[in-house]
């Protein structure tokens, strides 16, 4: 493999793994409380579109993608001690296709299957303990201070044979603490995590060694409470760093970017509400520059009292 074969991959490798430009982690409340057992099942639908932006030194342009998304995840409150703790499972399909010309020559791609299930689990570190539902019913809203651990498990297709993939062929893990200060019908959040990502030995054409640097994400939310439960978020990301080397090759370009969005949440019912999410590209020096939408259905339930 030449040097400038090596360049072209480690410039396409931003596309492996295609789902997490369809989300970059946005999350708003996600550390706020609720009573233990609360049980909860989540079925979205999104469209990410929009294109890459390469390292000038690699010569792909007009790199564009369409990419469709269906998940579905699960969750569970309990008691770790005293603590309020959280665990989420979820597990995505994508398809899509991606076209772009390497060196004025057209090229497409189409994808549909399988991609990385990811589990969550969090513990409020600071704040009210683990509550049931007639004291969560009770208790006053508080500031809350938590960490959590996101672990991408490489489920999902890959074929070494190939440069874009639904799988990343490797695990990942997220460390990261958050905050969340009620200020009346006010919440801000806050977190600060970092990927960590495992060696992929497989990647294209199934004998080259593919390595990545953390990449650091920070968040910030900005959400309003409706008096009929439903809410209005801002929200923003930057993440940077994850720089790819390929064998012992020099590292890809170092990503720097920045996305903004909007989440709103309303009741249906007692127990279903429905999601909307809009997020955008404020900033992108390397990576994905992508117009994104998702919708999701939720119901809730609870434990019942023994």
């Amino acid at each position: 493999m030449t040097r400038a074969q090596v360049g072209l991959i480690a410039g396409l490798a931003v596309l492996t793994g295609v789902p997490g430009a369809l989300a970059q982690d946005m999350e708003p409340r996600a550390y706020s409380s609720s009573p233990v057992g609360t049980n909860f099942v989540v079925a979205l639908a999104g469209a990410s579109l929009g294109e890459i932006l390469f390292d000038p030194s690699i010569p792909l342009i007009d790199v564009n993608a369409d990419l469709r998304l269906t998940t579905l995840g699960y969750g569970r409150t309990f008691s770790l001690g005293d603590r309020q703790a959280l665990v989420v499972i979820a597990a995505p399909y994508v398809w899509g296709n991606v076209e772009g010309s390497i060196q004025e020559e057209a090229r497409s791609v189409r994808r549909s299957g399988f991609a990385d299930v990811r589990l969550k689990t969090s513990i409020h570190l600071v704040g009210p303990g683990a509550m049931t539902v007639e004291e969560f019913r009770k208790a006053p809203r508080q500031t809350v201070m938590g960490m959590s651990l996101t672990v991408q498990a490489p489920t999902g297709e890959y074929n070494q044979e190939k440069l874009i993939n639904l799988g990343t062929n490797r695990w990942a893990f997220k460390p990261e603490v958050g905050v969340s200060v009620p200020v009346g019908r006010w919440n801000l959040d806050a977190y600060a995590g970092v990927w960590l990502f495992t060696t992929n030995s497989h990647f294209f054409p199934g004998d080259t060694t593919r390595r990545q640097d953390p990449l650091v994400s920070l968040q910030a939310h900005v959400s309003y409470s409706f008096r009929n439960r439903a809410w209005l978020a801002f929200d923003s990301t930057w993440y940077g760093g994850g720089e790819a080397t390929l064998d012992s090759e020099p590292p890809s370009a170092r990503q720097n970017n920045t996305r903004i969005g909007g989440t709103f949440s309303f009741p249906l019912t007692a127990r279903q509400s429905l999601k909307l999410v809009a997020a955008t590209g404020a900033s992108t020096r390397t990576g994905s520059d992508f117009d994104s939408y998702v919708a999701g259905w939720q119901f809730t339930w609870f434990d019942r009292s023994p």
